[in-house]
């Protein structure tokens, strides 16, 4: 079932929930809040106020579809790369592939266009099924 077709609880709860994991995973990439919140698509004061109290929370179609993305390329990272501290920072290094013209991967992300994290989480799909991040 699409996101946007989901009942408001239901959508309540999978919000608070990826506000209650977000957070770990930004940190872990090393974002600063400003960037969190960009990713997300919020402004910086609305991720502070979920952070704090992920119960309250209220994610979007958009916003819950952002955060699919952002733990989809999450998990792929973990396991195309299962060493910890090179999965959380292959965002962070410079990529040849195309995609990214010798920038990093998070410098695209940080556009802040949806576009651009459905296109880092195929790249890693991608990669999962055989070819190299």
């Amino acid at each position: 079932m699409a996101i946007q077709h989901k009942t408001a609880d239901k959508r309540r709860e999978m919000g608070a929930a990826a506000m209650r994991t977000y957070p770990n995973i930004s940190h872990a990439w090393g974002l600063k809040e400003n960037e969190a919140a960009l990713l997300l698509g919020v402004p910086d004061s609305t991720y502070r106020r979920w952070k704090q109290a992920p119960e309250s929370a209220r994610l979007d179609a958009n916003h819950l579809e952002r955060m699919s993305l952002i733990l989809g390329i999450y998990k792929a990272l973990h396991i195309l790369l299962p060493n910890k501290e090179a999965a959380n920072s292959w965002l962070q290094r410079a990529n040849r592939n195309p995609l990214f013209a010798g920038h990093t991967p998070m410098e695209r992300l940080l556009n802040g266009h949806v576009s651009d994290l459905y296109v880092v989480r195929q790249h890693l799909d991608a990669a999962r099924g055989g070819g190299h991040a």
